[in-house]
């Protein structure tokens, strides 16, 4: 073989071997990359080419898939109670993508799980199986109350529900919101759905109740209560406090009263200061337990902490390195502290649960082709919060902010009702922005147990109501009530 005929063989033995390389690379390194990317149309197509798996809720599908005639994406993904469950099931679209449920569980809803492949025929053939289904812990009835409590109001807002002793998840509501059915096709008239919705000025595509924080306003009392009594600042909830009222806060000119008249809070215990709400009280009482153990016990809670659910909710955050007046404010839940409805839930229903905080769930379990169980939730403990003695004292002055405080208005008859309203402030110039309005509460059965704590968020801005008429207990307290009640027909 001459010289020329030699250098041709190995250079085309080269380029070869080079697309060999190549090709190897593409399908074992980037072939995740390729198959995610959003411009891949054969990734769209394979994933709509079946009816998906649905996200269920009480026993029922709350998704569902619709087929395409003469589309090459072959079903389209299509919703029940749209705008009341995108909170938990968040949306699937082709072009826009996948959130929340659709989004975390998006490989068993349409099939590509490993999980769901029957045998080793289906790999080696390239089979997509059938998708799985995701099995949620919202309560239907629950679900119903809170979002319609919302829209009533037509306010936005959010509403969690949680039972305390496992951490399920039974309601998960947030105000205005949207039907993920109108943009989750691929025509231009999905797509000016989706930019009206991102473009609203009022949010309907934000998760309040996971993903949105806000100043917890008196509802931060609860915490403020057991972080005093578990650390010594406080021993007796019914002795007298001495703190005047109006209250001047530590190293400043700066006084605060309350909504109450000032004489029924000066020097009052602590019982009586959750039950009028008495600002006082808790300012003092959060400078004196001090700033370090505020924190370690907000924490202990779940501050400071994103939690999965699976879905991601954000870090309610309690700041470090306050100084005294601003330790002082976050006693009555103001100043730089700042929660999600579902921390205060947490919070709620850990004072419920004897001081014991759980980790929160929306997904029960996972369900294959055949409802075979591919995995099954069990409840996590995320940490103990407060000693049973704590909670017990911040339950008995809960439950008598109901039966004759500013809770009263989700007193159940027959049933024994904790609750605690709150107002926080917010803005640059809180005199120029309307305040919001939140409400927690946990009811318990006679033997001791509690089926459900709730958080309620109440953003006004809207509403067509007077400023002196914004409050916790006239908003939030029949919205909560009415989600406790739905539990306990249950």
């Amino acid at each position: 073989m001459n010289r020329l005929l030699r250098h041709t063989a190995v250079f085309c033995g080269v380029l070869v071997l080079a697309l060999l390389a190549r090709a190897t690379w593409l399908q074992f390194v980037e072939a995740g990359d390729l198959a995610e990317n959003p411009h891949n149309r054969r990734t769209a197509i394979a994933e709509f080419a079946q009816p998906l798996g649905d996200i269920v809720v009480g026993g029922s599908p709350v998704t569902g898939s619709r087929p395409q005639p003469g589309s090459d994406l072959a079903h389209k993904r299509v919703y029940r109670n749209g705008p009341m469950y995108a909170p938990v099931t968040g949306y699937l679209s082709p072009t826009q993508g996948a959130t929340l449920l659709e989004g975390v569980h998006r490989d068993l809803l349409n099939g590509a799980d490993s999980r769901l492949l029957q045998g080793p025929l289906d790999t080696l053939a390239g089979k997509r199986p059938s998708g799985g289904d995701v099995v949620t812990t919202i309560d239907p009835a629950a679900q119903r109350a809170a979002y319609r409590g919302l829209a009533d109001l037509k306010a936005k807002g959010a509403v969690v529900a949680l039972e305390p002793a496992t951490g399920r998840i039974l309601a998960l509501a947030s105000a205005p919101s949207y039907d993920p059915s109108d943009f989750a096709g691929i025509s231009d008239a999905d797509a000016e759905a989706f930019r009206k919705l991102a473009d609203d000025k009022d949010k309907p595509l934000n998760n309040r109740a996971l993903r949105e924080t806000y100043p917890p306003g008196s509802t931060f009392k609860i915490l403020t209560a057991a972080a005093a009594l578990e650390h010594g600042t406080i021993a007796d909830i019914d002795r007298p406090t001495r703190v005047p009222a109006p209250y001047r806060l530590p190293q400043s000119t700066t006084e605060i009263g309350n909504v109450v008249p000032d004489s029924q809070c000066d020097g009052v215990s602590l019982r009586t200061a959750m039950q009028w709400s008495c600002n006082n009280v808790f300012l003092d009482t959060a400078w004196r337990t001090g700033a370090k153990k505020m924190r370690e016990t907000a924490e202990k809670f779940g501050f400071n902490t994103e939690h999965f659910v699976p879905v991601r909710a954000t870090a309610s955050s309690y700041p470090g390195r306050l100084d005294a007046p601003q330790t002082a404010l976050t006693g009555m839940g103001q100043g730089s502290l700042t929660s999600t409805p579902l921390q205060m839930a947490m919070v709620t229903a850990a004072l419920a649960n004897d001081g014991v905080v759980m980790k929160p769930q929306l997904v029960d379990e996972l369900r294959g082709p055949g409802l075979k169980v591919l995995e099954k939730a069990v409840p996590e403990v995320h940490g103990r919060a407060v000693s049973e003695t704590t909670a017990a004292k911040v339950r008995q002055m809960m439950e008598h902010t109901v039966t004759h405080g500013t809770a009263d208005k989700v007193r159940i008859d027959g049933v024994t009702v904790g609750g605690k309203p709150g107002t926080a402030q917010h803005g640059a110039d809180v005199r120029d922005e309307r305040p919001y309005a939140w409400f927690v509460a946990y009811a318990e059965q006679p033997d001791g147990s509690s089926p459900v704590a709730v958080a309620v968020f109440v953003d006004p801005e809207d509403m067509d109501i007077s400023r002196s008429d914004i409050a916790g207990g006239r908003l939030g307290a029949p919205i909560a009530k009415a989600v406790i009640q739905a539990v306990l027909d249950r």
